[in-house]
């Protein structure tokens, strides 16, 4: 018996509690397994973490801080932390199970939700977030990938990665980690002053209002700069089956001044989000929510795209941060993006090692290294926040062998040399 089979019959029962069922999900650091309980026979979500893996990218903060932000919450509308468990190379969180997918997944499929649907979403949230923040923890990474849902249709709000605990406020009693993902991230975080992290999720709670009824970003441009002038001269468009009331309320929660924009604890007694709010109303929403027209052409093309980044503008990372989905897919054939927690001259000798194996030649240009092979693939390593580094390549015309779109480069052959150094590849 292989070792590989060894290991799945090993975790087939989990420390004689929980038996592991199919694989739901897997990230940088983690995978999620559905599990059962043993003694009750409950369903349950564990997610199973490298422990050494954590030492050497330097996430055990991360880790911590979710554990200990769980541990204080239990609310109907956040994800429950059940217990943590753990042998000497594995952690295991064993959680809530919420087996209908993201508020995302959900959003994408209609395109847009009714006013009564977002409505209950958005009650649901605001009403965790107002338990969190009433217990000292702010979220920081509010968005709908992170909002999942339960059997029965309700929202549970999850991954407290990036949340900030009492003990992180400095002396002046704000935050000041630059942290989230940029198209939610409310614009004083990534200024690098103190800021309210309450505040702050109530700005994300704008953003995600305004998606539940529209299918589409405020604020979306390729260039981060170009995109908080935006958000500082509050440049977005409502589409006209908005509601009077509901433009309303965003157009408060997307104020770039936190001092007069709403707050969470003010938000729970806003007259839109306690309108039609009864039981009735809530299952006849769900029931009766039809697809919305289909949106215009121009709408479409830009459907829940996100930022690109450049190495001048990463401003608002963190070692916790969520890169994926943040990349034009326009330019996927042209440039590969991936992260990594290895160091700089190794990166840059895989990378030549990988190039050398295609074929390419390496010579420097201004203290920029690039490989050469008709076309020209520029390597540009950033660091992000110890120890993750941003590494992008471009595919560049050289000389007469121009492979201009970059469909011919073999990206999947280099991709495959670079291998383990490589956390996750974000050009899709």
């Amino acid at each position: 018996m292989d070792s590989q089979s060894k290991t799945k019959r090993c975790y087939e029962v989990l420390l004689g509690r929980y038996e592991l069922g199919r694989l739901l999900g897997r990230g940088t650091f983690a995978k999620v397994y559905l599990a059962r309980s043993l003694s009750d026979g409950a369903t349950v979500a564990i997610k199973v973490l490298d422990k050494p893996e954590l030492v050497d990218t330097g996430m055990c903060r991360s880790f911590l801080t979710e554990v200990a932000a769980m541990r204080r919450l239990s609310h109907p509308h956040v994800l429950k932390l059940h217990e943590v468990m753990a042998t000497r190379s594995k952690i295991f969180l064993v959680m809530e199970h919420a087996p209908g997918g993201d508020l995302l997944v959900r959003v994408a499929r209609r395109g847009r939700l009714s006013e009564p649907s977002a409505r209950r979403y958005f009650h649901q949230l605001v009403s965790a977030l107002h338990y969190c923040h009433a217990r000292g923890v702010a979220h920081r990474d509010v968005k709908p990938q992170n909002l999942l849902l339960d059997r029965a249709g309700n929202l549970k709000v999850s991954d407290f990665g990036l949340a900030a605990l009492p003990d992180q406020l400095r002396g002046d009693g704000r935050l000041h980690t630059a942290c989230g993902t940029p198209a939610y991230a409310a614009p004083e975080v990534v200024r690098r002053r103190g800021y309210d992290g309450a505040k702050a999720d109530a700005w994300s709670c704008g953003v995600i209002l305004f998606v539940l009824l529209t299918g589409t970003l405020p604020f979306d441009d390729a260039n981060l700069a170009l995109m908080y002038r935006k958000i500082h001269k509050r440049e977005y468009e409502f589409p006209p089956w908005v509601s009077s009331q509901a433009r309303r309320l965003i157009f408060r929660l997307l104020d770039p001044n936190p001092e007069t924009r709403i707050g969470i604890s003010a938000l729970m007694e806003h007259p839109w989000l306690k309108r039609s709010l009864s039981l009735d109303s809530q299952l006849g929403s769900i029931a009766t929510d039809s697809p919305p027209p289909p949106l215009p052409p121009a709408t479409r093309a830009h459907h829940f795209t996100t930022p690109t980044m450049n190495a001048f503008e990463i401003i608002s990372l963190s070692s916790g941060f969520d890169l994926s989905g943040l990349f034009d897919d326009g330019k996927s054939k042209k440039e590969k993006r991936f992260t990594s927690t290895q160091s700089v001259d190794k990166i840059m000798e895989r990378i030549e090692e990988g190039g050398g194996k295609l074929g390419c030649l390496v010579e420097t240009r201004k203290e920029a290294r690039r490989l050469r092979w008709g076309s020209i693939l520029s390597v540009e390593v950033s660091e992000v926040a110890a120890p993750l580094v941003l590494v992008e390549i471009r595919l560049e015309q050289y000389g007469s062998d121009d492979r201009g779109d970059g469909e011919e480069f073999c990206w999947d052959e280099l991709k495959a040399e670079l291998g383990d150094v490589v956390c996750a590849w974000h050009d899709s």
